[in-house]
């Protein structure tokens, strides 16, 4: 049954919406808050968290929004709004009376900082104030406080960002939805150097100097995924030195990564035709890494498929 809303205006004279509250996302959140304190990058952490997240959205259009995304099967809604909207920012605390009086729940997380801290990232951006006009910076930033103060009393949630940087951002964002940070995501490949290196590789490495199974008869026909090519390789002069010692090199790097927001990392392992001795290295390669409690992706891009 639709619920509409009767088709009067807000404040600032817009037309409100009629939509359907029927449906709605689980979570609606609205993010807000002073430029320059990482609206945006708080929003690409919700939208690396699974959320569906519009930016610079009028708040005017928030209802049809919140009813459109949960028709469509999405749970979670952010929405970031702020005085890049201008004239429609007026409406912004109508817009959630309206939404909290039919039952819509949202939560309104508020980004402050210091004008000091404010000031030193436009400088360093080189970018104006949205309301610095003709003025200062300070001037544009004592402007946005002003309007914002209302919206500020009324957040849930107010994070001061003046001394975080983007990485401890992230960690706060993602406490604050009640989250774990995505685990790094590793894929090991496989590949023949003869087909060129995979470009979006972060790790290559060469394992050429490993017997080739390719000049046994009975081995030829097979790939590193067989066991018999599997043994004989793995059994070569240096084999398990390298795994051992590339594990080694490795793990420490994926320590690091993700604190760094690092998504995903590839480690492609090369021979020359990307058949024996690269695919069983890949295969051990991410045992081994999965033993040391990574989740490990392999493929083998040079494989043929029998």
């Amino acid at each position: 049954m639709t619920d509409e809303v009767p088709a009067i205006t807000y404040p600032s004279g817009i037309p409100k919406p009629v939509f359907d509250v029927a449906e709605v996302a689980a979570e609606v959140m609205v993010l807000t808050g002073m430029s320059g304190a990482g609206r945006t990058r708080a929003a690409a952490v919700l939208a690396d968290l699974g959320w569906y997240v519009v930016d610079n959205l009028p708040p005017q259009l928030l209802g049809g929004l919140v009813s459109m995304v949960g028709k469509s099967g999405h749970d979670r809604l952010a929405a970031v709004v702020d005085v890049r909207g201008r004239d429609f920012f007026q409406d912004v605390e109508a817009v959630l009376d309206e939404l909290e009086g039919r039952g819509v729940p949202v939560r309104l997380v508020f980004l402050d900082a210091s004008d000091e801290s404010l000031v030193h990232r436009f400088e360093e951006a080189r970018r104006p104030h949205p309301l610095q006009g003709h003025g200062t910076i300070l001037e544009g930033i004592a402007r946005e406080r002003e309007a914002l103060t209302a919206v500020r009393d009324r957040a849930q949630t107010v994070i001061d960002t003046s001394s975080l940087n983007v990485h401890q951002l992230r960690d706060v964002i993602t406490s604050e939805v009640g989250e774990e940070d995505t685990p790094l995501r590793v894929t090991v490949q496989s590949f023949g150097f003869k087909n060129g290196v995979p470009s979006d590789a972060d790790f290559v490495a060469d394992v050429r100097f490993l017997h080739n199974p390719h000049w046994v008869p009975e081995l030829r026909p097979l790939t590193g995924v067989d066991d018999a090519v599997r043994d004989y390789v793995l059994s070569s002069d240096g084999a398990r030195e390298f795994l051992d010692g590339y594990a080694d090199v490795i793990s420490g790097v994926l320590e690091r990564y993700r604190a760094h927001d690092k998504p995903g990392v590839t480690i492609a392992i090369g021979c020359t035709g990307g058949k024996h001795r690269s695919v069983a290295m890949a295969g051990e390669l991410a045992r081994v890494l999965e033993d040391r409690g990574y989740p490990v992706r392999v493929t083998h891009r040079d494989r043929p498929v029998s």
